[in-house]
């Protein structure tokens, strides 16, 4: 925000004109910077950062225009009120100034009372920008906490006879995917990833809410060793007419290492993908998933368990569908062309680990932030319970 006394530049090349406005504007408590030539003036609000620039169109070595559009242009300017003076009365030529950027066009000869009142709407309108600003910036800074909040609640890496690697990106400061995995006790291992509806805030807070729900147990009668179960009290306790129209697909499994079995449960989530190594087929692709509808949909959806061996050295990935549903040029990337990526360049996989995975997708799609939440597990069964 600009200082209690505003800063004021003109640009003009008529030294009666500079003379006029410095005095008009000193008197009305404003500090006045003037500049003879567009070159310079750019100097000049490169240096003091005005908060109102008033600019004569035609000028000599860079007019008005091109002094606007560079102004415009600077992210340390562009919020400047912009007053341009012009004698051309044409509507046209009106309609050009503002199309360059000016926020106000003041035809000469004008009335100085006419321009006051032009500065003082000027000055408001920056000051409002600048609150908003500065609003923007703590909200981001809040944000930026919250996200900070959030991951600081995700589980470490899982190291043992499960290993366990995790990425969590999402498509803006906070996102609705949320994981974790943890002994039950120690020989049943709990894993489960979730994707609220929507992103931001409002779809952050329902994640972090089923998280502490479940690491804590706090869900009486709930059989935490048996998927199904843990589903539909979550379904119970999270219908969407009570929860802002948020619903949530969930992933979730507890793993016998004793048994080497693992136990799982989905509502509306995509399969989990298990890779296994065979002797006679190569490598071997499994999809792990139960019907079920989303979470908080329909108050009586029904849950079911199924049960899978796990071999030695198997790979199980669990993931939200941000990791395939996107656009790529024109076409929608998909959850098979995903699922041939785990299989196809495996090898790159085991040497550079799921950031193999994070750059191939932003390659992919080709833009810096991601349209959904990204959140991907890498599970590896690798030693042979004692």
């Amino acid at each position: 925000m600009f200082s209690s006394i505003p800063q004021v530049l003109v640009i003009d090349d008529d030294r009666t004109i500079q003379i006029v406005l410095k005095k008009v504007l000193h008197d009305q408590g404003y500090e006045v910077t003037v500049a003879s030539n567009g070159l310079e003036g750019i100097q000049q609000a490169q240096i003091i950062q005005p908060a109102l620039i008033i600019c004569d169109w035609l000028m000599p070595l860079m007019d008005g225009l091109d002094v606007c559009r560079q102004i415009k242009a600077d992210p340390n300017l562009s919020t400047a009120f912009f007053i341009l003076l012009t004698s051309r009365g044409a509507i046209e030529d009106r309609v050009r100034g503002l199309d360059n950027g000016a926020d106000d066009i003041l035809t000469k000869p004008f009335e100085l009372t006419e321009l006051k009142a032009r500065v003082r709407a000027g000055l408001r309108l920056y000051q409002a920008s600048q609150d908003l600003k500065a609003q923007k910036q703590l909200l981001e800074s809040e944000f930026h906490e919250a996200a900070e909040y959030v991951r600081s609640l995700l589980p470490k890496p899982l190291s043992g006879s499960v290993t366990i690697d995790s990425r969590f990106l999402p498509s803006q400061h906070l996102g609705g995917d949320c994981f974790d995995y943890y002994w039950l006790d120690p020989d049943y291992l709990a894993i489960y990833l979730l994707d609220v509806s929507g992103h931001g805030l409002g779809a952050a807070l329902p994640s972090i809410s089923v998280l502490n729900m479940l690491r804590s147990q706090s869900m009486d009668g709930v059989n935490f060793y048996q998927p199904s179960h843990v589903l539909t009290a979550l379904n119970e306790a999270f219908q969407m007419d009570s929860q802002n129209d948020k619903y949530f697909t969930i992933w979730y499994g507890v793993y016998n290492q004793a048994k080497q079995q693992l136990i799982y449960s989905s509502a509306g989530h995509p399969p989990a993908i298990l890779l296994q190594d065979t002797v006679d087929k190569g490598i071997q692709t499994t999809l792990l998933k139960t019907t079920g509808m989303p979470i908080g949909l329909l108050p009586d959806a029904r849950f079911f368990d199924q049960r899978y061996d796990i071999d030695a050295s198997s790979l199980l990935y669990i993931f939200s569908d941000g990791v395939y549903d996107f656009f790529r040029e024109d076409s929608l990337w998909s959850f098979e062309a995903f699922a041939a990526l785990l299989v196809d360049d495996r090898t790159a996989i085991e040497q550079l680990g799921l950031d193999y995975i994070l750059n191939h997708v932003h390659t992919l799609n080709a833009k810096a932030v991601l349209d959904d939440d990204l959140s991907i597990l890498q599970i590896r069964f690798n030693a042979t319970y004692r």
